[in-house]
């Protein structure tokens, strides 16, 4: 078993995810000139990067992406998108990306689960939390079909549910403390990294089942979808 990575920048890797999957990950990087493949394997992560997800002449293999993503959710593909991840997933099943009307959103800000949040199998138990924000676009309308987990403010679309086995976090559960002041560095904001930093336990503490949910699913899938099961 095994789960397609997608990294946009050297900048924002798998991070804790390396380490909370337990599963081998093959990580494809396009800015190094790696192709984006035509279909993910077992699962597919999608992460963040300062490209927006609206930018294909800036960032050109942003609709291969998009394409992979959606033909993830088309074939049942456990996927989670993050950050850009999940604004790419947004925009490759029909719904509306646009540059967030309050600006920056950026540290360990508070996320709240909404009610299909409960019995949702990556989700479920996390009610409050504090996650890792770094974005200025907003998901501002989802696909059609999607199931609303989580909100926050300004921004309320901060997790859903795309069919069986699609995800999209505007947060960062992959976002480390050293990982979060790289971002940081020489923009003015390295006041956040000790919020992010003091944070680390709760981060760890709420996302990391998180992560083990979503490798569970990936490893129930494909034993479901193996010849002769």
């Amino acid at each position: 078993m095994r789960i397609t990575v997608i990294e946009h920048e050297a900048a924002a890797p798998l991070g804790y995810l390396a380490d909370w999957l337990g599963l081998p990950c093959d990580v494809v990087r396009p800015y190094l000139g790696e192709e984006i493949p035509g279909r993910a394997a077992d699962g597919l992560i999608v992460l963040g990067g300062e490209a927006a997800a609206w930018e294909d002449e800036r960032f050109p293999w942003l609709p291969a992406t998009r394409e992979l993503l959606r033909r993830a959710v088309e074939d049942g593909t456990p996927t989670l998108g993050v950050c850009l991840g999940a604004q790419l997933l947004t925009m490759a099943c029909g719904g509306t990306v646009e540059r967030g009307a309050d600006g920056l959103e950026v540290g360990a800000c508070e996320v709240v689960a909404l009610p299909a949040a409960s019995a949702d199998r990556l989700l479920a138990g996390v009610g409050r939390a504090i996650a890792v924000q770094y974005h200025r676009d907003a998901m501002t309308r989802l696909p059609e079909g999607a199931v609303p987990l989580m909100t926050g403010d300004p921004y309320p679309n901060q997790a859903y549910r795309l069919g069986e086995a699609a995800w999209a976090v505007q947060f960062h559960p992959e976002a480390t403390p050293d990982i979060f002041a790289s971002w940081t560095s020489g923009t003015g904001l390295e006041h956040l990294d000790e919020q992010v930093r003091a944070a680390a336990p709760a981060l760890e503490s709420t996302w990391r089942p998180v992560v083990h949910a979503f490798a569970s699913v990936v490893r129930a899938t494909a034993l479901t979808s193996a010849p002769g099961t």
